[in-house]
């Protein structure tokens, strides 16, 4: 008698997803494609006689799928979804899109700030010994000196002469963030940065 051995992870139904719909779900450091709105109940439909997993294990991998920053990045307005045989259907939408955009800053935010968090060990000995804190503000200034030499070299962009693949710098805070022109809308401009996220801004936030 054969025994069917059920998957224990998301990482393994994400992996089966691939393999059996190639054309819609696709691996890691390949970019993803917008997913069909309604995809889980294909998915659970297709799979109604797969007894290696469940349709709340189902659920749950297509959420971490769906949340991937690798994801996130690939909802862009006007994008074509596909459905599980790679066959494309409606454009994303600007709403869609938008909450996309919200959602990668927000868990790329939450990442960075996790990143930076010092240690209960760390933290210590700065409040034991004063003088530890000198030197974390006299880097300050050095930063800002440098930035302030950045900017002299750059002027504000106009909408009209920029131009798609045109290297820019974003305008965020007190520090501009490398980024390339990949879209000019009526009012906006789209720039993917250096990270990889795409944000969506006025011209009279660019410097070229």
């Amino acid at each position: 008698m054969d025994i069917t051995e059920k998957f224990t992870s998301n990482k393994q139904i994400i992996t089966f997803l691939t393999e059996q719909f190639p054309l819609c779900f696709t691996a890691a450091k390949t970019e993803a494609k917008p997913l069909k709105i309604g995809i889980f109940q294909e998915l659970a439909a297709r799979l109604e006689n797969e007894e290696r997993v469940s349709k709340t294990q189902l659920r749950s991998a297509l959420r971490q799928y769906t949340l991937s920053w690798r994801y996130l990045h690939c909802i862009k307005q006007s994008v074509k979804r596909v459905d599980l045989d790679g066959i494309e259907g409606d454009e994303v939408s600007a709403e869609h899109a938008e909450h996309a955009l919200k959602t990668l800053k927000e868990s790329k935010d939450k990442a960075f700030a996790n990143k930076k968090k010092p240690s209960a060990a760390e933290a210590a000995p700065k409040r034991a010994v004063k003088k530890v804190t000198v030197p974390n503000r006299t880097s300050k200034p050095v930063a800002k000196k440098e930035k302030s030499e950045d900017l002299s070299k750059y002027k504000e962009a106009i909408h009209a002469e920029l131009k798609l693949k045109q290297p820019v710098k974003v305008v965020l805070g007190q520090s501009p963030v490398a980024g390339v022109v990949v879209g000019i809308m009526k009012e906006d401009i789209q720039v993917q940065l250096d990270s990889g996220m795409t944000v969506k801004i006025k011209a009279k936030h660019l410097i070229v």
